[in-house]
C-alpha cells in the first residue's frame, strides 16, 4: 500500500516537471500577402430618344 502511495507521488512529480510551454509571438518579419485580381467591368447606358438629341446638341457625348 505504501509502495502505491510512493509510486503515485513519484509519477506525479514527475509529471508536473514535463508542462507544455506554449509562446504565442508576433512574426519577426512582416506577412505579405500577394493579391492577382483582375476586374473587368461594363456598363450599359440605355437613353430615351429626346434625351439622346438632347446631349448630342450640347456637346456632352
Amino acid at each position: 500500500m505504501l509502495k502505491n502511495i510512493i509510486t503515485i507521488i513519484v509519477c506525479s512529480a514527475v509529471l508536473m516537471g514535463c508542462t507544455p510551454t506554449v509562446k504565442v509571438q508576433a512574426p519577426n518579419e512582416p506577412i505579405n500577402i500577394n493579391l492577382n485580381v483582375k476586374i473587368d467591368h461594363e456598363i450599359n447606358i440605355k437613353v430615351d430618344k429626346a434625351l439622346d438629341n438632347i446631349i448630342n446638341k450640347s456637346g456632352l457625348y
